[in-house]
């Protein structure tokens, strides 16, 4: 039998490359009282983060911004047991140093950005917007927010959850956000799988 074969019949198998995501989560260290909450929220949504991460790739970091000065006490990775070891003892106490944790997060996504051009940045940063501590001569908060406009720009996505109690919320964290480019959620329990559920709703799956 006779038979022709068209353009349109034919076809070829693609192999999709999952995504990656770097999740650096961008957190306040300094001292007040829902501190201890906040940093076991923390490290609870991390190793959930990596527990499922082998699959797709990911790697989760942790900045925290506490005195004068920024820590980066997890560097980018996917491995539980680093991560775990990181997370044992964390520094907390002091001023906040917004502008600090903002600058260095900056700094470690575009560090990372040389060896993982392909990955997709995501950071979750944990604050009421309030700085009182510069790094340069600008005063604290409008340095915070030409950082933030500076991470915006560079296409690096953002989270904000807002750490300040309904009742005595001015709104900066909102603002933050905004000058981030990105929403800004209060959660109404600071648990670790609520914060971790509201990560994973922002990283791109494939």
């Amino acid at each position: 039998m006779a038979f022709a074969v068209r353009k349109q019949d034919l076809q070829r198998k693609i192999r999709v490359k999952r995504q990656a995501n770097l999740v650096l989560f961008v957190v306040d260290a300094s001292w007040s009282m829902a501190v201890a909450e906040r940093m076991q929220a923390t490290k609870g949504a991390i190793v959930s983060l990596l527990t499922d991460a082998y699959q797709r790739r990911d790697r989760v970091g942790l900045v925290v911004f506490q005195k004068n000065r920024a820590h980066l006490i997890l560097p980018p990775t996917n491995s539980v047991q680093l991560a775990q070891r990181a997370l044992a003892d964390i520094p907390v106490g002091g001023k906040t140093p917004l502008a600090a944790g903002l600058a260095l997060a900056f700094h470690v996504f575009n560090q990372d950005k040389l060896s993982h051009p392909d990955v997709l940045p995501l950071m979750i940063l944990l604050t009421d917007g309030a700085g009182n501590v510069s790094i340069g001569s600008l005063p604290p908060q409008d340095e915070a927010h030409y950082i933030a406009m500076e991470i915006q720009m560079k296409g690096i996505k953002s989270v904000v959850i807002n750490m300040e109690h309904a009742s005595f919320d001015q709104g900066l964290a909102q603002r933050l956000a905004e000058k981030l480019g990105g929403p800004c959620y209060a959660l109404s329990e600071l648990r670790a799988d609520v914060l971790y559920q509201t990560v994973r709703q922002q990283m791109v799956s494939s």
